[in-house]
């Protein structure tokens, strides 16, 4: 960063303590200083930072000029210009800090805090305005009108303690230009300067380039001599830019290096693969693979090389690039690039500066060193660059001493292996044996096959060396008037791979020289520059202005003037019309709020403002314009990115997804070409009601997109292309209700995209479109009756602020001590006399003092990392309710109660192996001294120290002192070889950083994530058992065992493992008698020191221990021994040679802590040299072995032998005779067990018609009305949800996309079956990227709970349950080992009530299960596939339940009209007539099984019906066609007299039509509002329903849109709107419709 500011007075903020506000910006390049708004006008400021800057200085001192010195009102700033007018209002708001809220309960002033907690400013909003009062003057007391310290804050209510944590990504929006980092504000203070004569706090902004991390400032590149003096003056004075600097092939290599070796290419198949990869297929061994990937990460990044992307740890294991196994590994190797903390110091130092301090295996350290200068340079992680040798010399980053040892590379500095020649190399070395990636420059090592020759698919380094070392004057393009190597110009922009690929080969072949190649490069690239085509940026790609040409958006001449450079691209898009046509214009990015207050649309319905299917349709609009939009950040993101920044709930990603098509372009499921949403809908591949709604917001919004190239188009143009028509422009023209697609939340009006548009604001701040939402508060009214009873009702509070004081009711549910949801719920309940006045008091005190005790210090207890309050020892069971209110009332003490013997274990647990005793001398010592003078064995004495760190402290025996380990490293209690390994083991006390969701996660979640090594993880386990239990590293205490298997710390399968400890599980060592203890074992041999009470592990006296000293080996002795031994390999790389034991434990085979743990146990004497030779022979075969993965096909991936073992799919002994070759995995794959697991038992393949035997595919008989569209598409899912689409005729699988391709289903259910397929393939997750399960998909909420107990109890039924990653099914136990099910769910799956099991039997039309449904399918004898049978005839001899049946039977009724006559007929016989349809009949016996329909109302039904029949039928005019008089009677819109009237013809058509009462069900004045469910009485809306799994997904979005077909849940039939409005209940209270549910 520029802050060595001489000529402008300024200084540097150094350590003086700020009490400001940022006031201003310092503009490096000129020396000036401006004000924050003027920055943003400028660009230098991001809005959303400027606004943020600005709203903490107008919640703290108020808007500051710096130029003239003065702090101003927003009004008056707003006057004199220091900010626009448009930032009024929300900096208004934002003042309301310091001028104070009013309470709209009291109408009193109330503070930040207290106005967040009453919902009056958001909470993320409230958050950051606290936080710039606290780190300026201080916060603010509404009342005092005066700042004050955070303690008298907590005192008055107006903060509460610890609610700010410097991690809280809330408060992370502060973006600065130069770090190019987001910042909370005390960190952006930090970087700031003050300027000497006024004080003001300035932002220093300067010319900045990317770096490895952060942004880097042109003076730090003239300071690290990266850039000379004439280029830095060059940038002050505009004389060139970043862009060109950059161009410079030395500075591109400081700043970016010049690439790690990023992965393999297999030259045999041209084939790119990823390291990690490689290793897990066994074509690279692990040690060869470890050291790689930690070359990667400590060079700068981990790299994909198949896509060619670059990620840091994190992020590689998020996007599985590397596996959680090595995340601690390359998380170390990556502090090389980011920097080590100092634990002397807590400074941030170099690679170099921690290997100086030991803070690191010295091999280790050289080796990434080594690959940094490989690779560009030393990297200084300060300033996150690397640098040239003398710059790292004179920063203490690298010495003499160190550049002698890597210059003169001995074996010992060679620290990679090349598996191709098994040598020992150094990093540079390896490179120079690598190829080039043509396609993306990036570097990969080579595998050879002895068979390959040359290959010319990768350029080899010879000839990179060649090209690179060649310069070349450029006179065209970017790199005009530069001399650039020949290299550099290939791999640039100019040349794609295939004529790259070219060049080489002809070079390579010797049909041109470098010099003919350089004429090519020039030709090239003049070419190029002379037919370029002008980019413009389109809605999500590049355009172009050739593309606007052909769009008719601009024309020739335009096209012309921009080749000749007569016009540049931002001249263009000044022209509104262009401008509209790339970016179009802004959609309905927001809501605001009567307040002025602004929401997200998802927000607004998380917070009720919006109803779900308002929002649903607002956002999809967005999603469909191009982007979703944060009004509040003025952000815009595509949908994936918007779930990831949490401005979309999971909940809609699907949804949302399938709008965004609109702009990215629909998948034509025939041809696979990209096609418009247009020409989706004329393929329906979606609804055209919906398909109208998007098109229509597409219009508005500047005009329909065409997603081939990613613009918008005039509608001639989108005629020619066939993206819309003449038919769709007219319903556009002339919308009726039907295609008002969008809804006016304040007016209940339906309307087209563009009015709704046309009701909306702007926000002035941001000049986004805002839908403005009137005041309708939801809120309880407190009328005087209720506020006077309040304020009467005196209360006494032990503790908190209102101790001792004359407080009220009033006081208290007003207070900050309840959040305003709480609140409201108490007036509620309150209101409606669910609750009395005493136990509405009684409730609020217990809160009140709950939350107090938890702040009070005297009732606070030390734990092994700080304090924890009473409250959680009673919630941890660590006390008994009597104990807890025995403290709180003050009859026991804080001491009284850490004297109890079960509490102090808890908190502080109990004594570890603590030290060691010398007897019979009763010499104490330490461990590590123990280790130094040679007494104990490094492993022995390390793992000793791990346990005592993760089981609270290491301690010093001596003392009697515990510590943590950086404070033991400082008192020399350990040496600083050990301090990683021991930070690492002390996170099992302070929590693991869980790679992928970013959490604090405990020991065990480590464990069961692979985090760590299991055996490691086991023994600090159960070393934290023996000694108080299991930590919580959020608490860091010990827990009881009961809450650490509920916390999710501990399960019953590792309860086993330590209960029935092996040999395996016994990680400690005695060295008294050379046995492998558990760390309980261990405890039991100690004997407990009565000075301190710590337990010390007895050892002989010195004599003995000064024998052992004199065993162990030196670091030369066994590195001579173990070279003069010579071992015979007689597999892998060495087989027939006879290669040394030195050589071979550094080779590939094995790891550095492989390595290190052999030497150690042979420098110890546990284990001889011919041991060692065993192990690692045992070693080598073993990898040799698993070298190439036996595989077999899975659903979707091979899968491999050792899979099916860990799934406990195949056993151990079946799995070595695999390995060993002496039985075929395809033959085991053949197997009923194995074969079951890998392809499934079966979906029901089709169905088969009785009588004519007829075999059809699910979709023929959908389509042949055999079965009902809804069940044939259940029934399709099953299919696609368990592997494949099946042609029953054929025998063939299809994957989905296949089946519609062969045209086996129709694009009518793609969407669906695509969406249930990824049952098998995996879903994504929106956070993390991550492939899951279903299972965890439904425990996302990105699958419903419905849905998904539907797609397992399919997946169950047919083999198991499958793990999309694995591409197989589990075993019910392992599934739910491994997160894909658990055991609640299981259950559900296991014995399903009626209304959880998801499938019809459509002969019967009874709910089954789906093995239920299989168990009535046939196998057909030809292809053994699964068939349900059909039968025609049962249209004729009509069946259903038996109970049913004879009830209808039993039940006689007389009629008088029709064939009936004057008969006394069964009620069956009535219905199986032919006045009654079979649609009908269906219903009726479905209504009356369900209980909807009594039998005396089917009698008078089935009456009203034949007479209808029997007379006229008189029709009336519905929604969508003719009603008849028995339909109205039958939904009781007409009554029965009123009825025989009209059939008598007393009563006509036209009287009917005039009466109001039957009309305004005809004309549907109302709509579905929510439904009731009949069980409870219990109303809700729609959305919330569809949430608790009471309705489908599908009905519930159709219920909200209103669109045109139906379906009723009950009957499982499509309805018009009409009838299923008929089949609602009318709430009493409010009027409005229900659709009532029978659960």
């Amino acid at each position: 960063m520029d802050t060595n500011l001489k000529d402008g007075g300024v200084k540097q903020n150094a350590c003086t303590k700020v009490h400001e506000p940022v006031a201003g910006i310092f503009l490096e390049k000129t020396k000036t200083k401006i004000t924050i708004y003027e920055a943003m006008k400028k660009r230098m400021l991001k809005p959303g930072t400027a606004l943020a800057l600005l709203e903490a200085q107008a919640a703290t001192v108020g808007i500051v000029d710096p130029v003239n010195n003065q702090k101003l009102p927003v009004e008056d700033a707003v006057k004199k210009g220091i900010v626009g007018s448009e930032m009024k209002d929300k900096l208004l708001k934002a003042e309301k800090a310091i001028t104070g809220y009013v309470d709209p309960y009291t109408n009193q002033m109330i503070s930040v805090f207290q106005a967040m907690q009453k919902d009056l400013v958001p909470k993320d909003y409230g958050l950051r305005l606290l936080e710039a009062q606290i780190a300026t003057k201080g916060l603010f007391d509404p009342v005092d009108k005066t700042n004050i310290s955070v303690d008298s804050a907590i005192q008055k209510g107006y903060y509460e303690k610890d609610l700010l944590k410097d991690q809280m990504s809330e408060l992370r929006v502060f973006y600065h230009p130069t770090l190019q980092q987001n910042l909370n504000y005390r960190s952006l203070q930090t970087q700031c300067i003050v300027e000497p004569d006024t004080g003001l706090l300035l932002l220093p902004v300067c010319i900045t380039f990317k770096g490895l991390r952060k942004g880097i400032s042109s003076a730090e590149l003239l300071e690290s001599k990266i850039i000379d003096k004439e280029t830095y003056d060059n940038l002050q004075k505009g004389k060139t830019t970043t862009q060109d600097v950059m161009l410079i092939e030395t500075v591109k290599e400081y700043l970016e290096g010049k690439g790690s070796i990023a992965g393999i290419a297999i030259l045999s198949t041209n084939q790119r693969m990823s390291i990690y990869t490689a290793m897990k297929q066994g074509i690279l061994m692990p040690g060869t693979s470890l050291v790689l990937l930690e070359a990667q990460a400590a060079t700068g990044y981990m790299i994909d090389p198949v896509e060619n992307k670059k990620y840091t740890v994190d992020e590689a294991v998020k996007s599985k690039l590397i596996g959680p196994e090595y995340h601690a590994k390359l998380l170390s190797a990556e502090r090389a690039v980011t920097g080590y903390k100092d634990p002397y110091t807590s400074e941030t130092i170099s690679l170099f500066q921690a290997l100086s301090k030991d803070l690191m295996v010295k091999q280790h350290g050289i080796r990434l060193l080594e690959a940094q200068i490989a690779t560009g340079g030393i990297i200084d992680p300060i300033n996150s660059h690397r640098l040239p040798t003398e710059v790292a010399f004179k920063r203490g980053y690298f010495d003499e001493q160190m550049n002698t040892i890597l210059e003169d590379s001995g074996d010992d500095t060679k620290g990679f292996f090349d598996p191709n020649t098994e040598e020992n190399l150094t990093y540079l070395q390896l490179m120079e044996r690598c190829v080039t990636d043509p396609a993306t420059g990036l570097c990969l090592l080579p595998l050879r096959d002895k068979s390959d020759g040359l290959n010319f698919d990768f350029i080899d380094y010879q000839t990179k060396t060649a090209f690179k070392m060649e310069k070349v004057k450029v006179t065209y393009g970017k790199y005009t008037g530069m001399t650039v190597s020949l290299w550099e110009l290939l791999m640039s922009e100019y040349f794609d791979e295939n004529q790259r690929q070219d060049i080489f080969k002809k070079y390579r072949e010797g049909k041109i020289t470098i010099k003919m190649s350089i004429t090519t490069v020039l030709e090239v690239i003049e070419k190029s520059v002379k037919t370029t085509q002008v980019i413009f940026e389109g809605i999500r790609d590049t355009v172009t202005a050739m593309q606007l040409v052909e769009a008719d958006i601009i024309s020739e001449e335009v096209l012309e003037d921009l080749k000749k450079g007569k016009k540049s691209v931002n001249e263009v898009i000044e022209d509104e019309n262009v401008n509209v046509y790339l970016k179009g214009k802004d959609s309905i990015a927001g809501i605001m709020l009567p307040d002025s207050q602004i929401m997200t649309i998802y927000q607004a319905k998380q917070k009720g403002k919006l109803m779900p299917g308002t929002a649903l349709i607002l956002l999809e609009a967005q999603a469909a314009t191009g982007f979703i939009v944060d009004p509040i950040g003025n952000r815009k993101f595509s949908v994936d990115d918007a779930v990831k920044a949490k401005i979309v709930g999971p909940d809609v990603c699907q949804k949302l997804q399938s709008a965004e098509k609109a702009v990215t372009g629909y998948k034509d499921p025939y041809t696979g070409e990209t096609i418009s949403l247009f020409q989706a809908m004329q393929k329906d591949l979606i609804l055209k009601d919906h398909g109208i709604r998007l098109l229509e917001a597409q219009i508005a919004t500047g005009g329909i997109i065409d997603p081939v190239n990613s613009h918008r188009i005039p509608v001639h143009v989108a005629y020619k292309k066939g993206y819309f028509n003449e038919e769709m422009n007219q319903i556009l023209d002339d919308p009726s209700d039907d295609t008002k697609g969008f809804f006016d939340p304040n007016t209940h009006e339906n309307l087209t995209y563009l009015q709704l548009m046309a009701r909306c604001v702007t926000d002035p701040s941001t000049g986004l479109c805002l839908l403005p939402l009137k005041g309708k508060s939801n809120k309880i009214k407190i009328d005087d009756n209720i506020r006077e009873l309040f304020k009467t009702s005196i209360v006494t509070v032990k503790y908190g602020r209102f101790k001792g004081k004359h407080t009220t009711l009033w006081d208290l549910i007003n207070s900050e001590y309840l959040s305003e949801d709480k609140r409201q719920e108490f007036f509620k309940l309150f209101r409606s006399k669910k609750i009395t006045i005493q136990q509405l008091t009684e409730t609020i005190v217990e809160i009140i003092e709950s939350m107090a005790i938890e702040q009070q210090e005297i009732l606070k207890f030390k734990c092994l990392r700080g304090k924890v309050s009473a409250v959680d020892l009673l919630d941890l069971k660590i006390v008994d309710k009597n104990t807890y209110n025995s403290l709180i009332t003050g009859i026991m003490t804080s001491s009284d109660v850490m004297k109890m013997d079960s509490v102090r274990a808890y908190l502080q647990g109990k004594s570890c192996v603590a030290g060691l005793i010398l007897q019979p001398s009763n010499k104490k010592l330490s461990i590590h001294e123990a280790q130094r003078i040679g007494i104990l064995a490094p492993g022995t004495a390390l793992c000793l120290l791990e346990a005592q760190a993760a089981t609270g402290f290491v301690v010093d025996p001596l003392n009697n002192k515990k510590l943590t380990v950086e404070q033991a490293l400082k008192e020399k209690l350990i040496s600083p070889q050990m301090y990683e390994k021991l930070l690492s083991a002390e996170r099992a006390v302070t929590g693991y950083k869980d790679p992928y969701t970013g959490q604090k996660i405990s020991l065990f979640q480590a464990l069961k994530k692979d985090l760590i090594v299991k055996q490691h993880g086991i023994r600090l386990l159960e070393a934290q058992i023996a000694t108080g239990g299991i930590i919580d590293p959020l608490k860091c205490l010990h827990l009881p065992l009961e809450i650490a298997y509920k916390k999710g710390y501990f399960d019953e399968e590792l309860n086993q493992i330590l209960t029935d400890p092996t040999d395996d599980t016994k990680g400690f060592f005695d060295p008294n008698t050379k046995e492998n203890l558990t760390y309980m074992e261990m405890l039991g041999r100690c004997v407990k020191d009565k000075e301190t009470g710590l337990f010390l592990l007895p050892l002989n006296d010195t004599p003995k221990a000064t024998a052992t000293k004199k065993k162990i080996y030196t670091d030369t002795e066994i590195k001579e021994e173990f070279e003069k031994t010579s071992v015979s390999i007689s597999v892998g790389h060495y087989s027939g040679k006879s290669v040394t034991l030195w050589d071979l434990i550094h080779s590939g085979y094995f790891t550095e802590d492989q390595r290190l743990e052999l030497i150690e146990e042979y420098r110890t004497r546990q284990k001889s040299t011919q041991t060692i030779i065993t192990l690692v022979i045992t070693t080598i075969e073993k990898l040799e072995k698993t070298e190439t993965p036996k595989m077999i096909m899975g659903l979707r991936k091979h899968v491999t032998a050792k899979q099916l073992l860990d799934c406990e799919i195949i056993d151990a002994e079946t799995f070595k005779q695999v390995k060993e070759g002496k039985l075929n995995l395809e033959t085991i794959a053949q197997g009923e067990t194995v074969r079951g697991y890998l392809k499934g038992s079966g979906s029901i393949a089709g169905v088969k018609v009785y009588p004519s035997q007829k075999v059809m595919s699910i979709y023929e008989a959908r389509n042949e009305d055999l079965l009902t569209p809804g069940i044939a598409l259940l029934l399709l899912e099953a299919q696609a949800a368990t592997g494949w689409i099946i042609d029953p005729l054929k025998n063939e699988f299809h994957a989905v996309e296949e089946a519609v391709k062969g045209r086996l289903i129709g694009p009518d259910v793609r969407e669906q079956l695509l969406s249930a397929e990824r049952a098998v393939t995996g879903y994504k997750d929106p956070y993390t990227d991550v492939t899951i399960s279903l299972f965890e998909a439904m425990q996302k909420k990105l699958r419903e709970r419905s849905y998904g107990l539907r797609i397992l109890d399919v997946q169950t039924a047919t083999g198991g349950i499958i793990d999309p990653n694995q591409s197989h099914r589990l075993p019910i136990h392992i599934a739910i080992k491994k997160g894909c099910l658990d055991e609640e769910t299981q259950k559900i799956l296991l014995n399903p009530t009626d209304d959880e099991k998801g499938f019809f039997d459509p002969n019967t039309k009874e709910r089954l299960s789906y093995s239920q449904l299989i168990n009535r399918c046939e196998k057909d004898d030809k292809t053994g596939l699964l068939l349900l049978p059909l039968h025609k005839e049962k249209a004729r001899v009509f069946h259903t339940d038996e109970q049913i049946e004879n009830a209808l039977k039993n039940k006689m009724m007389t009629l008088n009209v029709g064939k009936f006559k004057n008969k006394e007929v069964t009620l069956w016989e009535v219905l199986l007539s032919e006045y009654i349809s079979e649609q009908k009949r269906e219903q009726l016996i479905q209504q009356y099984r369900t209980g909807v329909t009594k039998i005396e109302e089917m009698i008078e039904i089935l009456t009203v019906i034949i007479t209808e029949v029997s007379s006229k039928v008189r029709k009336f005019k519905g929604l969508r066609k003719q009603v008849s008089a028995s339909e109205l009677f039958e939904s009781k819109i007409i009554s029965k007299d009123l009825f025989t009237q009209i059939i008598k013809g007393e009563v006509t058509e036209e009287t009917v039509d005039k009466m109001e009462n039957i009309q305004k069900y005809l004309g549907a004045t109302n709509c579905i509002a929510g439904v009731r469910v009949e069980s409870t009485k219990k109303m809700m809306s729609i959305y919330e329903a569809k949430s608790k799994g009471l309705l489908t997904p599908g009905t519930s979005l159709v219920l909200l849109e209103a669109q045109a077909g139906f379906f009723d849940p009950n009957t499982q039939e499509n309805l018009t709107y009409l009838h299923l409005v008929e089949r609602c209940i009318t709430d009493p209270i409010t009027g409005l419709s229900l659709l009532p549910l029978q659960k």
